[in-house]
């Protein structure tokens, strides 16, 4: 059996940052876990790894080491259905306070956007 286990961000806001990315991966905000300096969130069919959000008092200062990316098209060829769901999510993140950086492609179809979050970490929506 697998070890759960759970990712740590650094967040000069912990508890906005985790409310973004709780909705953009449709996940909630941790029972006991939501206080100014530290909020988690939490997959609500309990499946997938939490995601911990610590306040830090240094800034974000270069390229992330580790990211979160959104998978929304199915695996293997992007095709124009495959496009249109990741700009669409996309389009829904940038609503929630994320940046829309660049469409990078995969021959001439789409095949990811990179993204900032609210606090300037990169992702990837594919």
């Amino acid at each position: 059996m697998a070890t759960k286990w759970t990712i740590g961000r650094d967040a000069a806001d912990p508890a906005s940052l985790a409310r973004f990315w709780a909705a953009a991966l449709g996940y909630v905000i941790e029972p006991g876990f939501d206080s100014p300096d530290n909020t988690s969130i939490i997959d609500p069919d309990d499946e997938l790894p939490a995601i911990g959000f610590l306040r830090v008092p240094e800034p974000k200062t270069a390229k992330n080491r580790l990211h979160i990316d959104i998978r929304v098209a199915g695996p293997g060829e992007r095709d124009a259905a495959s496009a249109e769901q990741m700009r669409t999510k996309a389009a829904a993140l940038v609503e929630l306070g994320a940046t829309q950086v660049r469409e990078e492609l995969y021959g001439s179809e789409l095949g990811h956007v990179v993204m900032l979050d609210p606090e300037g970490n990169e992702f990837c929506v594919g």
